[in-house]
């Protein structure tokens, strides 16, 4: 048998603008690097609410924001990426992340957390909203109605706290972040250098 390859974690949020972007490109560069890409959806608001944050950084900090939404507008554009300004941000994206572990047995996880983070920053859409996950389930050729149930349940719910506590044991205090063993790279600039660090271990 070929050896196995290499596996970098990417741990992403659906409210995050970076992850955005790095979710349309790990793909890409993880198959032109040989590495397997393990998509691990988490919460950032209990890392926030443990710093004392009850919104984003780029909500607190109004320059910071500014610069990020200019800096995302570069980034898109060379990635050839639509982006708009989602009414609501950051936007509510728990039963988004419930619905990706659902797709994490299923083996849709990827494609479907690349469409919600199109319905947020391509379109504006309310990923929190059952009607607009369900039309992003069917646009996949999926059963909405019983892949929803799944997600209500309580392994999933369960499942997607223990994504978020190991989040935070492995150091992780924002999206996306990649790991590599207990190497942890954080920010969609930083995911060459997770890979390269990846062939190299």
């Amino acid at each position: 048998m070929p050896p196995a390859k290499p596996l970098m974690v990417f741990w992403y949020e659906f409210a995050s603008t970076y992850s955005y972007l790095a979710a349309h490109r790990v793909e890409r560069l993880a198959a032109a690097a040989g590495v397997d890409v393990a998509w691990r959806p988490f919460l950032l608001g209990p890392i926030f609410g443990a710093q004392g944050w009850t919104t984003s950084p780029f909500n607190i900090y109004p320059a910071k924001g500014r610069n990020m939404w200019r800096d995302m507008e570069r980034l898109c554009a060379d990635e050839g990426l639509k982006l708009v300004h989602p009414t609501i941000f950051p936007q509510n994206g728990i039963m988004a992340a419930r619905l990706a572990l659902v797709g994490a047995e299923d083996g849709w996880i990827a494609d479907f957390s690349k469409a919600v983070y199109t319905a947020n920053f391509a379109e504006g859409a309310d990923i929190s909203a059952a009607e607009t996950l369900a039309r992003l389930l069917g646009d996949l050729g999926l059963e909405a109605g019983a892949i929803l149930a799944r997600a209500q349940t309580q392994p999933i719910k369960d499942r997607l706290r223990t994504n978020t506590e190991a989040a935070i044991a492995a150091g992780v205090y924002g999206a996306p972040a990649f790991t590599v063993g207990d190497e942890l790279f954080w920010g969609n600039d930083r995911l060459e250098n997770a890979l390269a660090w990846a062939t190299r271990t």
